[in-house]
């Protein structure tokens, strides 16, 4: 990574427009701001043959360049995954309005009431790698949540991502809502200048290798939100059904492994290990995942030995680690010791174990007897989400329009003096009100 350049006044200026836009976008009505996105949903319907010729443009020249094959994975924008992008934005549009709602209504005296209400938190910074239609889902949230934004993504999508954000502003050009709330940085130097716009930009969205993630919560003053690893786990306990839990781990596995919320690791309780692989590897070896185990596994057939590094990484790939362990008690050490708190799984008809490690494992997400591929906004409701944060403080987890908001506090008197309530001539009733 480079150093981080100071802003240049272009780039200054144009982080201001979308400050300025994004003031009166949080003042938009919620009908305007749905409106604009069933626009862009039509724009980008309309484009539809364009944004996918514009992929297979960076495509061919990625393969040329050797990028990874998870990487390749990502940027594919093809029809049916354009369709399901389109079809996130108009789910947006349905969403209960964000702003504006209010979760606190108090009389601290007679005429002095105070309120707490959402409102947007300004302007976002979304830095990405390789994923185009992280572009149409960060856009819509944006703009139904009420913020700003400045988009950058890698440069391996660079033609798919130029057309969706101009069939993105077509369609802001057909609403109320201004284009300039939304703008799409493209070069190098201005993803790095980025980070040095505090004061300009509230909140930084990361999404891309563990070395971008670091660097960017290393060099920035502007709180950052996302996560750096998606080091997922399942866990196989000793009372699971054998043929479920097969399903559910190649599920979690293979149904896109380039996606964070993919296992790299599967642990397997020892009373269990030796029916699972048997059913299990025929089954891996069919959809291709290369498994490396631990001693105890490789003795009940794993192929390749893991190493200690096997369980520190993002494989982000068709590769699964494979250990077998003692116990629950175990499981949930390995995970704590390795995980990187994203999403993970236990396998288990036993009611009592799978409420133990939902209580004990602290991570974004922990499921019990479901595909770890459930961790993601759309799936979850929210529509589509900017990312994904596994830090404890909120929002956690798939970040979708109520993790792009903030509160006001609202407070409304009659010439009222904390004067007069320290003196003891007046007290507070502090009564709660109908929300």
């Amino acid at each position: 990574m480079n150093e981080v350049p100071v802003p240049s006044p272009e780039l200054l200026q144009r982080a201001g427009a979308v400050r300025l836009a994004a003031v009166d976008l949080g003042q938009s009505s919620d009908g305007e701001r749905m409106q604009a996105l069933q626009a862009i949903a039509d724009a980008l319907a309309d484009r539809s043959e364009a944004l996918v010729a514009a992929n297979r443009e960076d495509l061919e020249r990625s393969a040329g360049e050797g990028l990874a094959p998870a990487l390749m994975a990502r940027l594919k924008l093809d029809a049916a995954k354009l369709e399901g992008a389109i079809d996130g934005v108009r789910k947006v549009a349905s969403l209960k309005d964000p702003l504006g709602r209010r979760d606190l209504h108090r009389e601290l005296d007679q005429g002095l009431v105070l309120e707490r209400v959402s409102v947007p938190l300004g302007v976002l910074g979304v830095i990405f790698e390789a994923r185009p239609d992280a572009v149409i889902q960060i856009a819509s949230l944006a703009i139904r949540s009420g913020n700003g934004a400045l988009l950058k993504g890698g440069s391996e999508a660079r033609c798919t991502n130029e057309a969706v954000m101009e069939a993105i502003k077509a369609g802001l050009a057909a609403s109320a809502i201004s284009p300039d709330a939304l703008t799409l940085l493209t070069t190098r130097q201005e993803s790095l200048a980025l980070l040095k716009l505090d004061g300009l930009v509230d909140l930084i969205i990361p999404r891309g290798s563990n070395e971008l993630v670091r660097f960017i919560q290393d060099n920035t003053r502007i709180p950052v939100l996302g996560h750096a690893d998606g080091i997922c786990h399942l866990y196989v306990d000793a009372a699971a059904d054998v043929e479920k839990a097969v399903r559910v781990a190649l599920d979690s596995k293979t149904q896109y492994p380039a996606a964070c919320n993919a296992i790299e690791t599967l642990l397997l309780h020892r009373s269990v290990a030796a029916a699972f692989l048997s059913a299990a590897i025929p089954v891996f070896r069919e959809a291709g995942v290369v498994l490396r185990g631990d001693a105890a596994s490789v003795a009940l057939g794993v192929s390749e030995s893991a190493t200690d590094n096997d369980w520190r990484t993002e494989y982000l790939d068709l590769i699964l680690a494979v250990k077998v362990v003692d116990d629950l008690a175990e499981a949930t050490d390995h995970i704590r010791r390795f995980g990187s708190r994203h999403t993970e799984c236990i396998v288990t008809e036993d009611r009592s174990a799978a409420d133990r490690f939902l209580s004990a494992i602290d991570s974004a997400g922990v499921y019990h007897n479901c595909s770890t591929r459930f961790a993601d906004g759309f799936r979850y409701g929210f529509g589509a989400e900017v990312g994904i944060s596994t830090q404890t403080l909120p929002p956690r987890g798939p970040v979708g329009l109520e993790g792009l908001v903030t509160y006001r506090y609202r407070l409304r008197g009659d010439g009222h003096l904390a004067a007069d309530y320290a003196s003891g001539a007046n007290s507070f009733t502090h009564r709660d009100l109908p929300l």
